[in-house]
């Protein structure tokens, strides 16, 4: 089941999305990322649970220059899943 996370704290303007970008095309993952207007960060995620938990796990430091204060986490919405390409993680615009 695909995981949607949000992540708050220092996330932008320090290379948030393309570092989680290279953490879960390394971990196999598949998905998208995007920068939000209220300056969190937003993800869904699937692919092999341990390799998820794994991902959770190293975006609680991030990137050089994060400081993420806090993981939001909850199953993907159909909608928010919609578009996932298997292997490929996006980056997409900000909402």
């Amino acid at each position: 089941m695909p995981l949607h996370l949000k992540f708050a704290g220092i996330v932008q303007g320090v290379g948030y999305r393309q570092w989680f970008r290279r953490q879960a095309l390394a971990r196999g993952l598949s998905g998208w990322v995007r920068n939000r207007a209220d300056e969190t960060v937003e993800a869904v995620v699937e692919g092999d649970a341990v390799a998820v938990e794994d991902l959770v796990r190293v975006a609680m430091a991030g990137p050089l220059g994060a400081k993420v204060d806090r993981i939001d986490r909850r199953p993907a919405t159909a909608e928010e899943a919609a578009g996932v390409t298997a292997g490929e993680v996006e980056i997409r615009p900000t909402m």
